[in-house]
């Protein structure tokens, strides 16, 4: 999972390296800017099909054939619905929300002309991830990793030549990506077609039971509004960030990349501790639940400790890889965010393992609280200190740990306060009486 998420990562770097490299910096802002935008409406499709994977791992843990069967059914059609609706609402007012993210004038034609293509792949996003979901929590990440090693190699290819050999400025990027998409996406929907007997279904055993289309829902908005939330907080700073011009920008745009990747080993491990939590919990298997946390945890905490150092020490040398040389400017604003940043990512990494556990035990609200805590902390931070204070934009990095603490401290009483109750998950009622 960790290596599948690198090379998803891969699409957007590609794009990041190219423009930065080739077409300039306004570009790169561009890009930059997109790119928090992208993520913020395609994390609402990702957390709803996240959500989903809670439900077939719990299925799978009981060995629930004809359960699993209904939750995909009723699964897809719901997040395949929301898509659609995401389409028909967020692509017309495409250019109001450049404005509400306070975009450059100067950047809004660019702007456009990137996120218009990038758009386009949305519905990809989603057949990817849905059966990527579907397949690791019937215990196989290793197709969804080769589907996405195809599409990144692709994408880089296609973003070299469309962009150095054809000239074809950012919008060739943005096409480069959808492309690779398309065959990662399209490619593991007809891959898990064909070799999961479970999709072959007898129409006629799946009926519609409201009742558990109701628990989806429930489950897939909490853990999608956990997931948007998290994406629009950062869209809002976004929306600051612009307001400091485009050096700030182009080195927020480079600096957030590499941040990404750094902390990504342990927002995968997270949700592969969730995949074990929410197996275990189907099968009710509260030990190896608890023993699991402990190993999580210590080993999470371990892997950011030395990222940490890693990122502090080569700072410089990671913006320089991003950003060209001559933009002295841009690479030492990028440095500051990193080594104020970077130097806390156990923070990140333990968040990360709290929205897991709370998603594994069908209590995906939790998850949400702490984004909110988290997001909340890190904005009204950000809006209180960087317009009005000598921190300047200084303020928005330093609230990004700050609120990555206050969320853990919450994360750990609740899982305190869980342990120390009367009733053992392996007595709980079942999930269809439990997840509300």
């Amino acid at each position: 999972m960790i290596a599948g998420n690198l090379l998803q990562q891969a699409y957007n770097l590609a794009d990041t390296l190219i423009v930065g490299r080739y077409i300039g910096s306004d570009a790169l802002a561009s890009v930059g800017s997109v790119y928090t935008l992208m993520i913020f409406i395609t994390s609402i499709i990702i957390g709803l099909c996240m959500g989903s994977g809670a439900f077939f791992s719990e299925d799978y843990g009981r060995k629930d054939e004809q359960q699993l069967k209904e939750d995909i059914v009723h699964s897809f059609g719901f997040i395949l619905s929301v898509t659609v609706v995401i389409y028909l609402i967020v692509y017309p007012g495409m250019e109001w929300i450049q404005k509400l993210l306070r975009t450059p004038e100067e950047l809004m034609e660019m702007t456009g002309e990137y996120v218009s293509a990038v758009f386009v792949g949305m519905i990809f996003i989603f057949l990817y991830n849905f059966f990527s979901y579907l397949l690791r929590a019937m215990g196989n990440p290793v197709v969804p990793l080769l589907f996405l090693a195809i599409s990144s190699v692709l994408n880089i290819l296609l973003d070299l030549w469309f962009v150095i050999g054809l000239d074809a400025g950012v919008s060739g990027a943005a096409w480069a990506t959808v492309i690779a998409q398309a065959v990662s996406g399209v490619g593991i929907t007809v891959y898990s077609l064909m070799k999961l007997p479970i999709l072959r279904l007898h129409y006629g055993n799946i009926k519609w039971n409201r009742r558990r289309m109701k628990e989806i829902i429930i489950n897939d908005a909490a853990t999608g509004m956990q997931q948007s939330v998290m994406n629009f907080g950062i869209l809002m700073i976004q929306g600051l960030v612009n307001r400091f011009g485009t050096v700030v920008m182009a080195s927020f745009a480079a600096a957030v990349k590499i941040d990404t990747i750094a902390y990504m080993p342990a927002q995968e491990f997270g949700n592969a501790y969730s995949l074990f939590v929410s197996q275990n919990y189907g099968a009710k298997k509260s030990d190896r639940i608890e023993i699991g946390t402990r190993l999580a945890f210590r080993l999470s905490a371990a892997f950011c400790a030395v990222i940490s150092v890693l990122i502090f020490l080569f700072a410089e040398t990671l913006m320089r890889f991003f950003v060209d040389p001559s933009e002295i400017q841009i690479i030492a604003e990028g440095v500051r965010y990193l080594r104020i940043e970077g130097s806390m990512y156990v923070g990140i990494g333990i968040l990360f393992l709290w929205y897991g556990y709370y998603r594994g035990i069908c209590k995906p609200h939790i998850s949400f609280i702490l984004t909110v805590i988290s997001l909340g902390t890190r904005v009204i931070l950000s809006y209180t200190f960087a317009p009005h204070t000598v921190l300047g934009v200084a303020a928005i990095w330093l609230s990004i740990p700050i609120g990555w603490m206050i969320a853990d401290t919450v994360g750990y009483v609740l899982y305190q306060k869980r342990k120390t109750a009367k009733t053992p998950d392996s007595n709980l009622p079942k999930t269809e009486t439990h997840l509300t």
